[in-house]
């Protein structure tokens, strides 16, 4: 679950990291205002769930408050990789002297947290893995004593930082571990941490996503959740208890377990064609379950064909069969459906579907490879 910049800066903030202390607005007048209480120079910064915001003019400076008006108003409903901005985080500008990036991330190669930094700070850690990796320095933690003193102090001292420098970061670098352990997160970065003009340390731009997963674990969590910038369709499929993922391809799989869900997209991969979603109608789905499945998978407009891949085991073949034969009555269905129904009850499933004037193959290979077609023929 990823959370606004804001939000991530006010839990680092409960950790004893020092933070930019800004205001969140959702009109221009407000962001003039805000401006107007501290005074002298602000820096404008759209709040949205993306990378890219200063490329994409999401960021800008303002001189006064007129100026924080005019440039909340041009950031205001813009579009950044898709979502809509729809408040401003409005901040004190800084006096930058140094910047470094700091993050601590699951490391399954590491079999557990790493904590990573580089003196190039401000930049995308993507773009500086890819072009000059060994200015990443990286520590993992212990799993049961977690990360130690000696490796915020490695850390620093790999940085190039002047040793009056070395606490105040290594403190800095504790806090990120505790955080990120502590809120179940699956990323936690600072880009960049500063020293500004009075040599202190100061967070000015945070990240933190939560596992998903572990959201039971953190009651506070779901407050922090801005279901403005969460795909509508995976909302409604979270709230129904069905695991759905959109994706960038144009075929669209309904799969009961997350095993063959995965397998059925390498099978698509594996024939040329692209998913367009991951989701997952669970082992034991009922009827309705499946009507509202097929529903979101035919909600998106990219989709060409549909390929459903059902193994019978909890959920019985006659079931799923029911299902679909209910929501295609329901919805105007207007592309080509390939579906492979195997194991409990198959014979009646097949049945069904086959009376209602629909073909079911034996194999994934087969459904894969006829989907992928269909969906060429539809393009």
């Amino acid at each position: 679950m990823n959370i606004h910049e804001y939000q991530a800066a006010e839990i680092l903030k409960q950790y004893g990291i020092p933070i930019n202390e800004g205001i969140v607005c959702e009109t221009a007048d407000a962001a003039a205002e805000a401006a107007g209480k501290f005074g002298g120079k602000v820096v404008i910064k759209a709040q949205v769930h993306s990378g890219g915001r200063g490329k994409a003019g999401g960021v800008k400076l303002a001189e006064s408050p007129d100026d924080a008006r005019s440039a909340a108003s041009d950031i205001l409903g813009m579009d950044i990789n898709g979502h809509i901005v729809n408040m401003v985080l409005v901040a004190p500008a800084v006096d930058i002297q140094r910047e470094v990036y700091l993050g601590a991330v699951v490391d399954r190669d590491g079999r557990g947290v790493t904590v990573m930094a580089s003196a190039e700070g401000g930049v995308e850690i993507e773009e500086v893995a890819r072009e000059s990796p060994e200015k990443i320095h990286t520590e993992t933690a212990h799993p049961h004593l977690g990360l130690r003193d000696y490796q915020c102090r490695r850390l620093a001292f790999n940085l190039g930082l002047d040793p009056e420098l070395v606490g105040g970061f290594a403190k800095i670098t504790r806090a990120v571990h505790k955080a990120f352990v502590d809120y179940d997160a699956g990323l936690a970065e600072i880009n960049p941490l500063i020293l500004n003009g009075d040599g202190e340390w100061q967070a000015i731009d945070s990240k933190i996503t939560i596992d998903d997963n572990a959201l039971y674990r953190q009651p506070g969590a779901e407050e922090l959740r801005d279901l403005r910038e969460e795909n509508e369709i995976e909302v409604q499929a979270r709230a129904s208890g069905i695991s759905f993922v959109k994706l960038d391809g144009n075929i669209g799989c309904m799969v009961n377990g997350a095993g063959l869900s995965m397998a059925t997209m390498d099978a698509i991969k594996f024939h040329g064609g692209e998913p367009a979603n991951f989701l997952d109608v669970g082992g034991g789905a009922s009827a309705d379950q499946v009507t509202l499945a097929l529903n979101l998978v035919l909600a998106e407009p990219d989709v060409k064909a549909v390929l459903i891949n059902i193994f019978g085991g909890i959920t019985r073949c006659d079931v799923v069969a029911e299902g679909l034969l209910e929501a295609m009555g329901k919805i105007n269905v207007e592309v080509p459906f390939v579906i492979r129904l195997i194991g409990t009850n198959q014979a009646e499933g097949q049945k069904m579907l086959s009376d209602a004037g629909i073909t079911v193959v034996e194999t994934m290979d087969e459904a894969a490879k006829q989907v992928v077609a269909a969906a060429e023929g539809s393009a």
